[in-house]
């Protein structure tokens, strides 16, 4: 899956000399936690994000504080340099970014200018859709020797009960190189035959791995 697929068009903006105050009334209005900061050829120069304004605003709660503070412009809290990506890049690859550096977001660029954002909550969301958990479904765990040949192995056994497969993930199995699980996610409210036949073909299942299909 691409950014530009998930990515936001409609984002909006401040230029660098718009004031603090300008930056937490469009958080507020909009209720949105990041502003990209860019110069009149939409090219990105800073971000800014809504703690980075509350630390900026002065309290209410404090008559003493001196709120001119709120005319200072973004600029002077902004975040820069802004590591940005790009519509073409890999969803998989970027939520990597976001876990490494700690963003909530990133702005997506072409050709040196601003077209979009992707946030920490876009990324949560296509993970839903990845993994198949925002359809009903069922949830069968797999241990399978790591070598060539062994998904689709599994997936005749699938196939052969006309079972559609709404999504398919790999992982290692603890710490042992020789071993995988494949998590399927199968559009079926009763998995007990499915099971049953892994079982019967040698697979080992991590779950469900109390059921079996009852002989008669």
């Amino acid at each position: 899956m691409l950014v530009e697929e998930i990515m936001k068009t409609d984002v909006l903006t401040l230029p660098p000399t718009a004031s603090v105050a300008e930056g937490l009334q469009l958080l507020r209005d909009n209720r949105i936690r990041h502003i990209p900061i860019v110069d009149n050829k939409s090219q990105v120069i800073g971000i800014v994000s809504d703690r980075d304004v509350r630390d900026a605003s002065p309290s209410v709660f404090d008559q003493f504080t001196d709120h001119r503070a709120l005319n200072n412009e973004i600029q002077s809290i902004m975040s820069h340099p802004v590591v940005t990506v790009h519509p073409m890049d890999f969803v998989e690859e970027i939520a990597r970014v976001f876990y490494d550096e700690e963003f909530a977001c990133l702005p997506v660029i072409s050709e040196n200018k601003l077209i979009g954002v992707i946030t920490e909550k876009d990324m949560l969301y296509t993970l839903i859709q990845l993994t198949g958990t925002n359809v009903q479904s069922s949830q069968i765990e797999i241990k399978v020797p790591h070598r060539p040949g062994s998904l689709p192995k599994v997936a005749s056994i699938f196939g052969e009960r006309n079972t559609n497969i709404t999504s398919i993930l790999m992982y290692p199995y603890n710490d042992d190189p020789n071993y995988r699980i494949l998590v399927f996610r199968v559009q079926t409210m009763n998995p007990l035959p499915l099971i049953q036949d892994l079982r019967d073909a040698g697979y080992e299942l991590m779950w469900p791995n109390n059921i079996a299909e009852p002989r008669p």
